[in-house]
């Protein structure tokens, strides 16, 4: 709602409605003609944020995200998030939050692994039905395993598995929608807790192939992309803040956590966590000071899902239509209410 003193600098005091004079009326009609004008101007702004994302000029994108941060009518959620005092808690106090550590932070992904393992035994039971068919001899046998042994190894060592990656994933969203609506809910608590703490997201991409195409490179995996270079100057001096640590940790966290929250437990996210530990481990961090990082960051992730879960499943619902990063960031800011962050 736009205020007094806004109608006052636009030159509104009075007007008449059907020849008379009704203050009220005129001025609520005043007051949605302003809001609509400062929507309009967040959506342009938005939209010229896409645009320096998409040139890769994160720091103007920044800069323009900043400049509309906690305005009237502007972005009012980004970095405005009500987060839980930073304490050392205890496994009992998450367990009272609703909070099973051992279901969220140790994810085995059984859709992939059940590919995985049925392609090969589809390669053993093709290269069997081969030897039958082709009478293959043994020689030829050594030959074409040690073939898809060299391919293997070179996928490991030049693409950091990311053919065999792609293979796999493609499948899993080809052939499991269960799997791909998974994918899609984990990277939408990601985009989320980010813009909500105050990181930018400035990409997502869904799948592996849709990250080769976006990147055109096997070694960049499905997920979100953040404005993160504030974070790496901080690294590069070897002194991380601890507002940028708890950041880094909360959006870690946010992927797993979401699918504990809707499923009951995690499935993807693994690599979040390990790069998670290795941050920690590089800061030197003792186990016990760490686990109290991981489960203030599980706290806080938690209770901000829970809170905006609406907010979540439409920014899910725009990542699902491959909508831009300022479309989904729109739809945060129209989807949650200021006192409820």
């Amino acid at each position: 709602m736009v205020g007094f003193g806004l109608m006052q600098r636009v030159g509104v005091v009075l007007t008449p409605c059907h020849g008379q004079l009704k203050p009220r009326t005129c001025e609520f009609r005043v007051r949605i003609r302003c809001s609509s004008n400062i929507y309009v101007s967040r959506k342009k702004v938005l939209e010229k944020v896409d645009e320096e994302l998409a040139k890769g000029d994160d720091r103007a994108a920044l800069a323009l995200v900043k400049d509309l941060q906690g305005k009237p009518g502007g972005l009012r959620c980004f970095g405005a998030a009500r987060q839980v005092p930073q304490r050392l808690y205890t496994l009992d106090e998450l367990k009272l939050n609703g909070i099973e550590t051992l279901s969220l932070l140790s994810p085995v992904d059984t859709t992939l692994g059940s590919i995985e393992r049925n392609l090969q035994i589809a390669t053993i039971l093709g290269g069997l039905a081969a030897w039958n068919a082709f009478g293959i001899s043994p020689q030829q046998i050594f030959y074409i395993s040690l073939g898809l042994l060299f391919l293997w190894t070179l996928d490991a060592v030049s693409f950091g598995g990311g053919i065999g990656s792609l293979v796999v994933d493609t499948i899993g969203h080809t052939f499991s929608q269960k799997y791909h609506n998974r994918v899609i809910q984990h990277e939408a608590g990601h985009f989320l807790i980010a813009y909500l703490i105050g990181i930018l997201p400035k990409g997502y991409s869904i799948s592996s192939l849709d990250a080769l195409q976006k990147e055109g490179s096997l070694n960049i995996q499905a997920g979100t992309a953040f404005v993160d270079f504030e974070f790496q100057e901080e690294v590069n001096t070897g002194k991380v803040s601890a507002t940028t640590l708890n950041r880094f940790s909360c959006i870690a966290l946010a992927g797993v956590s979401t699918e504990y929250l809707i499923y009951g437990f995690s499935e993807g996210g693994l690599d979040d966590i390990r790069k998670l530990d290795l941050l920690l481990k590089g800061l030197g961090f003792t186990q016990k000071k760490a686990d109290s990082q991981v489960r203030w960051s599980l706290l806080n992730t938690v209770l901000l899902l829970r809170r905006h879960e609406a907010a979540r499943a439409k920014v899910a619902e725009a990542l699902s239509m491959g909508k831009s990063v300022g479309t989904c960031i729109d739809i945060i800011e129209s989807s949650i209410d200021v006192s409820d962050l």
